[in-house]
């Protein structure tokens, strides 16, 4: 592993909600079980779309104790899911009820994709109807992506570094990859880190399917989202967040924290292609993957588990394909592999987050999710997918592959913590 700066970097606090729950327990025993978390869309007037079906969180509210209900509504929905999942992590990480830093010694760093988008709509709208001197003084720190990050600082009380960054769907394990950086180069011993995104609404909707990304199976939500599978026919949106606390492992030890697993590596690079296709040969995505393994000072052979980017678009499960077997070689056949995504849609900007919390919570139980939906392989795409059944396996290594239009690419490596 990477102790070249003698710092370790321990996950001792995780959170998430998507689809399938509100919580980290929901989510992941969800996950073990196969369920799909995506369905008919219904906080959102569905009439005028081509596409119906989205990775959709269901009967969510903040909760008042976080923010009262007035001030709640100031803010897009992206924001709430970012502060509920943050104040679980806290809490879980147990720093809540018992915090030995300063302040100034915890930071926050945030993926955010798109921002907040429904609040762009809705405010555009009444814009329109009623002018310019009814647009709510709130509207732009209602949105903005830096305010996921500004806020849980606020509400946890942390004056490190606080900042958003956003790459397209890479945004959170760019994110994650930076607070772990930040801990290792010693400038901070706790970071708050993931994503939020929330754009399940009119333009984000229409503009995707213009694209051809979405699938269209309005008639058939549950199996819609089909990784690697013959008949995919493009990614299914979701929504939520993925939160964790990233601590100094030494420091965690030393207060009793429970220890998820450790982060050890990470990597990024670009496509240098196309604005949104993935190179064909994975020429990036493996060398993505490559850097974080060289980051993580470990052999190829070491990795256990992948949890792949594995979008459900034509063009993306084997161009990624190709890139696991460049980067592994002969290696790759023995690799278990899952697309999360198949049971929560694509969280966009926030999908690092949720599937770094798979990688761990997979190192962790020593349980490896399903791709779901994987009747009929293609051809093109033949490493093993853990099809359809979750399997009660333990691996040292995992991998997180995240990757964005404009051929961003991140990758992140956990060890199992013994």
């Amino acid at each position: 592993m990477n102790t070249k700066s003698g710092i370790r970097v321990a996950i001792t606090g995780m959170d998430t909600i998507c689809g399938l729950g509100h919580n980290l327990k929901e989510v992941w025993n969800g996950l073990l079980e196969g369920k799909s978390g995506i369905s008919l869309i219904e906080n959102h007037d569905i009439t005028n779309l081509p596409v119906h079906i989205a990775g959709e969180v269901k009967n969510f509210s903040l909760a008042e104790d976080i923010l009262p209900p007035n001030e709640a509504k100031r803010f897009d929905r992206f924001l709430h899911f970012a502060l509920h999942s943050a104040i679980n992590a806290w809490a879980d990480s147990g720093l809540k009820s018992q915090n030995p830093y300063r302040p100034d010694n915890i930071g926050c760093i945030m993926g955010v994709g798109m921002g907040g988008f429904p609040e762009i709509e809705r405010t555009y709208r009444t814009f329109l109807e009623k002018g310019a001197r009814r647009v709510t003084p709130f509207f732009i720190p209602s949105l903005i992506p830096n305010m996921a990050s500004g806020l849980i600082s606020i509400t946890l009380g942390t004056t490190g570094i606080n900042y958003s960054l956003s790459s397209a769907c890479a945004s959170a394990g760019h994110a994650i990859s930076a607070a772990y950086n930040e801990i290792m180069a010693g400038r901070q011993d706790v970071m708050v880190t993931g994503g939020a995104e929330s754009v399940i609404c009119d333009l984000p909707i229409a503009g995707f399917a213009s694209m051809k990304a979405l699938s269209r199976r309005n008639d058939d939500p549950t199996h819609a989202s089909r990784p690697f599978d013959l008949n995919r026919d493009g990614f299914v949106m979701g929504e939520g967040a993925g939160l964790l606390i990233l601590e100094n492992l030494d420091k965690a030890k030393a207060r009793g924290a429970k220890i998820y697993a450790e982060i050890v590596g990470c990597g990024s690079s670009s496509d240098a292609y196309h604005i949104t296709a993935p190179h064909p040969e994975g020429i990036g995505a493996s060398q993505c993957m490559l850097d974080s393994i060289k980051n993580a000072q470990i052999n190829p052979e070491e990795i256990g588990y992948v949890n792949a980017h594995g979008t459900s678009t034509p063009l993306g499960d084997i161009g990624e394909t190709k890139a696991l077997k460049a980067t592994f070689g002969t290696h790759a056949k023995k690799i278990q592999i899952s697309s999360t995504k198949s049971m929560t849609g694509h969280l966009l900007g926030a999908a690092g987050g949720l599937e770094t919390i798979v990688c761990a919570m997979a190192l962790y139980e020593g349980a490896l999710p399903p791709t779901i939906n994987l009747e009929t392989p293609d051809p093109e795409c033949d490493l093993d997918y853990i099809p359809n059944a979750a399997r009660k396996v333990q691996v040292e290594y995992a991998l997180n592959n995240s990757f964005g239009f404009g051929g961003t690419n991140s990758s992140l490596i956990l060890k199992r913590f013994c």
